[in-house]
């Protein structure tokens, strides 16, 4: 894991060895816990898969878990 600070103009810089294994751009993802940098490739469904690549279950199951989950924290 690698750090760095904002400069005093708000602009982060990352460090070489990461953006020559990961590139120049990057999407700024907003989590509950934090943020997170997705790196832009000039495929973006090629990011997708490799984003969700340790995911086992199919769509249509997340999509039920889901669901199933909004409706416990409705409650009854």
């Amino acid at each position: 894991m690698s750090e760095a600070t904002l400069d005093d103009r708000g602009r982060l810089t990352i460090p070489k060895e990461l953006r020559e294994e990961y590139g120049d751009q990057y999407r700024i993802v907003e989590l509950h816990d934090g943020i997170k940098l997705v790196p832009v490739t000039e495929d973006p469904l090629d990011t997708l898969r490799d984003e969700f690549a340790d995911v086992e279950k199919s769509a249509e199951e997340l999509r039920e878990e889901a669901r199933e989950a909004a409706l416990d924290e409705a409650g009854p």
